[in-house]
């Protein structure tokens, strides 16, 4: 079976257990958005818009310059949870990866339809994130449809390197190291909530090196309209780099912990 035909079929898979768990999915990624757009866009924004803020965010609210950011990093996070655990649980507490090599299914096909699974699932969440931020008048429906694509690109760049560090590790531990001393600085210093500029010197270049910035950065120009650092073809470039660089990485271990 061809790589394409294993990944179709593993999408079809993970989407049969999808229709069973999808509710709980879908009610937090209502909650998500209402509650940090009301609290950190309407709370703290009327803050920053009363003051010089939007001299610093070039003329946008604060409201309308966090939405995107939330957009991209809500995807990264989405992609980290996505492939991390379930992923350990794949490989060795569940072994459903061995299930699926049991059938025609290669590991290619497996990583490739996991990372694709991933992906529209991201993409159903940062539409609805998109919908709440326009419920909120942060975007238009155009400017969210619109940020949705980069922000979809985004979580796809974190879903493949975290599944190729995931194939890596014998313990969750790792997984445990990732989300804190990886996911959540990024989350919180790659610009979701302020231009990196306002961060000191020494840290900005380690900002221009996480591909959350480089999502966050499309995110926000295709939102609305900011100019973004360095020519956008660089940031799509770089994401596209990792997502390349992940699913070999991935496919590479799997192959050497999975077939024997």
């Amino acid at each position: 079976m061809t790589t394409v035909r294993g990944a179709a079929a593993y999408f079809e898979s993970r989407a049969r257990v999808y229709r069973y768990t999808w509710r709980g999915s879908v009610i937090s990624s209502f909650l998500n958005p209402i509650m940090f757009l009301a609290a950190m866009g309407l709370g703290l924004g009327s803050l920053v818009d009363s003051g010089q803020g939007s001299e610093i965010l070039d003329g946008a609210t604060y409201v309308a310059f966090l939405a995107p950011g939330l957009m991209a990093a809500t995807a990264m996070q989405s992609a980290a949870g996505d492939s991390s655990w379930p992923v350990m649980m794949g490989i060795k507490w569940l072994k459903t990866y061995d299930a699926a090599l049991a059938t025609p299914v290669k590991v290619g096909g497996i990583v490739v339809g996991h990372v694709a699974f991933v992906t529209a699932r991201i993409a159903f969440v940062v539409v609805i994130y998109g919908l709440i931020a326009v419920a909120f008048g942060a975007l238009s429906l155009g400017e969210a449809l619109l940020a949705s694509i980069p922000a979809s690109l985004t979580g796809m760049a974190f879903a493949a390197p975290v599944m190729a560090y995931t194939s890596w590790l014998e313990r969750d531990t790792g997984l445990v190291n990732l989300f804190r001393f990886g996911i959540v600085p990024m989350f919180l210093f790659s610009g979701t909530f302020f231009p990196i500029t306002q961060l000191p010197g020494f840290i900005q270049p380690v900002a221009y090196l996480t591909p959350l910035w480089h999502g966050v950065e499309l995110t926000r120009a295709l939102a609305i309209g900011v100019p973004t650092t360095l020519p956008a073809w660089v940031n799509v470039v770089f994401l596209g780099a990792i997502i390349w660089a992940g699913l070999v990485l991935a496919t590479r271990k799997l192959s050497e912990r999975l077939v024997k």
